[in-house]
């Protein structure tokens, strides 16, 4: 507040001082009469005694409306105002960055959405070819055990012929041990069982017929 007061101070003199040189400057154009005031200056009254009455009278009409123009700044400024101005500006600044980061961000939540997209378009495929591979082989299990059949089935045909290709060779059994043996054998040669060959009864023609 000091400050504003010598400021207003300070201007409100300076423009007393041009308002009362405008004021001869006037009476000097209108009456035609010499200017006095000017002779007050000790260096340089001289010189400002050779400007005419017009010159002086622009240069101190326009003196005097800077300097009331200024004092009127300083005096009716207010602090408070001023105060709130500079954190509006702020506030307008900081707004301004806020929007530039918020709209480089926006641009970056863009950026992973369209990625996010692209991605959730990849499981999509994915999945697709998962169930399709699920569904072959669900397609493919019904085969699984038909084959399975057809081995456990080849493995019984397997016993089956090595059971006749057992009989074929070895139509006799032992019947105390079991063991195949050779139509030629009269003694098993496992266990020593005499070997009794059944009689082959004789069909005659006559009952055949």
């Amino acid at each position: 507040m000091a400050k504003k007061g010598i400021l207003v101070w300070l201007f409100s003199t300076l423009t007393f001082i041009s308002l009362i040189h405008l004021t001869e400057a006037i009476y000097a154009l209108a009456f035609n009469g010499q200017t006095r005031l000017l002779q007050l200056y000790p260096i340089i009254n001289e010189r400002l005694q050779a400007i005419t009455p017009t010159i002086y009278f622009v240069a101190t009409a326009i003196a005097t409306f800077i300097f009331w123009g200024i004092t009127c700044a300083v005096a009716f400024e207010n602090p408070v105002e001023a105060f709130l101005n500079k954190i509006l500006s702020d506030a307008k600044t900081q707004t301004a960055v806020e929007a530039q980061l918020l709209e480089e961000k926006s641009e970056i939540l863009d950026i992973m959405n369209e990625t996010i997209e692209s991605n959730s378009q990849n499981l999509a495929q994915v999945k697709d070819i998962i169930y399709n591979v699920r569904t072959e082989v669900k397609e493919l299990q019904p085969l699984k055990e038909n084959v399975e059949k057809i081995r456990t089935e080849l493995s019984s045909l397997k016993k089956e012929i090595k059971k006749i290709e057992e009989k074929v060779q070895f139509p006799s059994i032992c019947p105390a041990c079991g063991k195949p043996l050779l139509p030629e054998f009269k003694i098993c040669p496992y266990c020593g069982e005499p070997i009794k060959v059944p009689s082959t009864p004789v069909i005659t023609l006559k009952d055949y017929k």
